[in-house]
């Protein structure tokens, strides 16, 4: 059902769900689903109270539509070679765990910088990448360097970033959504 929460509309849904669940649809659209249990204006009050995210979660998306449907600036092969030449100056620092440079590839990826597989010995980087400043591109791809020691994101993948890149955490605020 379609309800408004102040300048907020969204679509309602009863569902047998514990709590209040809201979501940001690729559109723009706002959708909640709820307990059958709780009255309509508690949902409206939650709803009313998620403004500022809902509003943040929306620009997102709208950057993330704006830039998937924008042109290319780089063909996959400029994107490679400047990945290369990145990846040429990490590879040293992982030759003892690394038997050869892992393999590069490029792709247009929705909501990732890169990729790590780990057991193809493989990196995969946005092509969006090559529109972000290079300490940025150097962050990612060292990243997902670290990922070949640390396959998650806990204390010893971060303790490696800040070992290898100090600056690691200022170079990824770089990133541009």
């Amino acid at each position: 059902m379609q309800r408004r929460a102040g300048e907020i509309e969204y679509e309602l849904t009863y569902k047998k769900v514990k709590n209040l669940n809201l979501r940001v649809q690729s559109d723009g659209a706002v959708a909640v689903s709820a307990p059958k249990r709780v009255p309509l204006h508690e949902i409206d009050r939650f709803v009313l109270s998620r403004a500022g995210w809902i509003k943040a979660a929306r620009q997102r998306t709208f950057v993330r539509r704006t830039q998937l449907e924008s042109p290319e600036q780089y063909t996959e092969q400029e994107c490679l070679r400047a990945f290369e030449a990145i990846s040429a100056r990490f590879y040293p620092l992982f030759s003892r765990v690394l038997p050869a440079p892992p393999a590069l590839k490029v792709r247009r990826m929705k909501s990732r910088w890169g990729v790590c597989h780990i057991q193809k010995r493989q990196i995969t980087l946005n092509t969006r990448l090559m529109e972000q400043p290079l300490a940025a591109q150097e962050y990612v791809v060292l990243h997902e360097y670290v990922h070949f020691l640390y396959p998650d994101h806990q204390k010893g993948f971060h303790a490696a970033m800040e070992r290898l890149m100090p600056d690691y955490k200022e170079r990824r605020k770089l990133l541009a959504p």
